[in-house]
């Protein structure tokens, strides 16, 4: 029976549909989990320990080393965790993955559960049209599950078989005897491999199958998953590109750990092979160095080979238990050694990747989003409300250059430098409001719980009055060289009033930051403080518009003057509303979201 191309290209499709179970597996759970799981890894990691079981279980439930990791990058992102504490999480995730491979290695050959699918698929599809959003989550886990082992047995299914063509097996055999250099060889062909598939799962899915088929010896299948190890750190370093400087050295973190631990283990190879396989043998009663012995010497022992010169089940489960067992235990030795080092991790990457001192203030930057943290959608709300408190504290800036600038002179030199930077904040503070809310649109796409899309749209009325402020911020800037075009100036009673009314906004601003920055639970005192602070500044400005009125018609001042005076006491008035709008889209949308 000839390998066509269409076997190959059935290949490459059961490949893919192992993906993808893995992919919608992945975020059925994540889905599942929504803020709890973000709740998470926000609080478990206040020391190493619960670092790495934090890492450790999530990366098991997620069955991703991927997606833990880069959430782990995405909270360093958000400032919800430091580089010391990520190290910890990420250590655990390289354990947690392993999970994953016990998963595969123990329904690969002792039970074929694509089998069962088409039935798990019956329960699982009927789960998508329930109301309640979790059955629908739980469905699509399911459904996932389903479609990584239907995959799986398919790649079995169209791997050339090493009996029917041996002309193809020529060009593998080229290279499984050159000793050590066979090592390297596959080592680097594992790395290739996980950053083509960006999945250390996929990885052991095929080097399971090349193993079983006798394609390669079971020592080169380790060595391919060793190689895996580094070429599964390719995922955070891509979600970390667009991210700050300290995503950046969170995923540096993870290559450093995941590199130096391959290197050693690749540098005493043959003594931790020998190590694994005397584990596997003492559980598993086969060991997986003598199954390649005897293929190498094409001995017919009926328990390992079969009379084609294939394995057994009982050699290919063997197998398939040593290769679940190689990436357990290297992890294992690699945190338990590693693990001690965590502030010497963080001095070496800091030292690696140091910071420009520059004041990137005036330029046009967002601190803890970017499109590279697009991969786990649940996660990057965290990183939309820690951008949207760096938003209203640069415009709060913008407040208080406004209350700088009604007291500047109007040929002092300082009064056109505050003017010009307001005018720049205010161009910032648009294309912040535009790429903030094309960030959670970009979110809203992807699998969130009901729960997230309605703290999206919170957010998205939030940063709209945000940029609101920071307009009536440039307004006033703009008031005041209207008046002084006029060559109009106030009074010391009039400042008096202009400056009472401003420390009023400027109170409300305080404490509107403060309710940001507790978006998801704000304290209810602060709420009420808002709608108080609202209401004086609305008194006031009842107040000093008939105050107005009676001063011009007594003489006070001029008619003209009075009308500048009241154009800042109402720009001031708008600045309280709309900070009244913002709490109000935090206390209608994440309290109606949390109860």
């Amino acid at each position: 029976m000839n390998y066509t191309i269409i076997d190959f290209i059935s290949l490459l499709g059961a490949v893919c549909l192992f993906l993808y179970g893995m992919k919608v597996m992945s975020e059925g759970l994540q889905k599942v989990a929504g803020d709890r799981l973000r709740n998470i890894l926000g609080i478990m990691t206040k020391n190493r320990v619960t670092g790495v079981l934090t890492g450790l279980v999530i990366t098991a439930l997620i069955q991703s080393s991927s997606a833990s990791t880069v959430m782990v990058v995405s909270f360093v992102n958000a400032g919800l965790m430091s580089l010391a504490q990520s190290m910890a999480v990420i250590f655990g995730a390289n354990v947690g993955t392993t999970v994953t491979t016990w998963i595969i290695s123990a329904f690969s050959f002792e039970v074929n559960i694509s089998d069962y699918s088409i039935l798990l698929l019956a329960v699982g599809v009927p789960m998508l049209f329930m109301k309640k959003s979790t059955y629908k989550s739980l469905g699509e886990f399911l459904i996932g599950f389903c479609f990584l082992f239907m995959g799986l047995d398919l790649i079995s299914k169209y791997v050339p078989d090493l009996q029917s063509n041996p002309e193809m097996l020529q060009f593998v055999t080229n290279y499984t005897t050159l000793g050590y250099g066979s090592v390297l060889i596959f080592f680097f062909f594992g790395i290739i491999l996980t950053m083509v598939a960006q999945s250390s799962a996929a990885t052991f899915a095929i080097t399971l199958i090349m193993c079983s088929q006798g394609w390669i010896s079971f020592s080169l299948g380790c060595a391919i998953i060793l190689g895996g190890n580094i070429g599964t750190t390719i995922t955070p370093i891509l979600a970390s590109l667009s991210g700050n400087l300290a995503a950046k050295r969170t995923a540096m973190g993870h290559v450093l750990f995941n590199v130096i631990g391959s290197i050693i283990v690749l540098c005493i190879f043959h003594p931790f092979m020998e190590f694994v396989a005397d584990i596997t043998q003492w559980c598993n009663g086969t060991n997986p160095l003598d199954i390649s012995a005897a293929q190498e010497a094409q001995m017919a022992d009926s328990t390992l080979i079969d009379p084609k010169g294939g394995l057994t089940s009982k050699a290919q489960a063997s197998v398939a238990f040593g290769l679940a067992m190689f990436p357990t235990v290297f992890n294992a030795c690699n945190l338990l050694i590693m693990i001690w080092f965590t502030k010497l991790y963080v001095k070496i990457v800091c030292w690696i990747m140091p910071a420009k001192h520059k004041d990137m203030e005036e330029d046009f930057s967002l601190k803890y989003i970017g499109r590279g943290m697009l991969s786990a959608s649940e996660l990057n709300i965290t990183q939309a409300q820690k951008e949207i408190a760096v938003y209203a504290e640069r415009v709060e800036r913008m407040l208080g250059m406004a209350r700088e600038i009604i007291h500047l002179p109007a040929n002092d030199s300082k009064f056109e430098e505050t003017y010009n930077r307001l005018e720049k904040y205010e161009e910032i503070s648009d294309r912040m409001d535009i790429e903030i809310g094309n960030y959670l649109n970009k979110v809203a796409e992807g699998r969130l719980s009901p729960e997230s899309k309605m703290r999206i749209a919170g957010m998205l009325r939030v940063i709209s009055e945000i940029e609101s402020i920071a307009d009536g911020c440039f307004n006033v800037a703009k008031a005041v060289l209207r008046q002084n075009n006029n060559h109009v100036k106030f009074t010391p009673a009039v400042m008096q009033e202009i400056d009472k009314m401003y420390d009023l906004v400027s109170s409300a601003m305080s404490n509107m930051l403060q309710i940001i920055k507790e978006m998801e639970t704000p304290e209810d005192s602060l709420i009420i403080q808002a709608y108080n602070k609202e209401r004086e500044i609305n008194n006031l400005r009842n107040s000093l518009r008939d105050s107005n009125i009676f001063n011009i018609n007594n003489k006070e001042y001029g008619y003209q003057e009075g009308i500048f005076f009241m154009d800042l006491i109402s720009e001031a008035e708008k600045l309280g509303d709309y900070m009244l709008n913002v709490v109000e889209g935090v206390k209608h949308q994440f309290q109606n979201a949390a109860e």
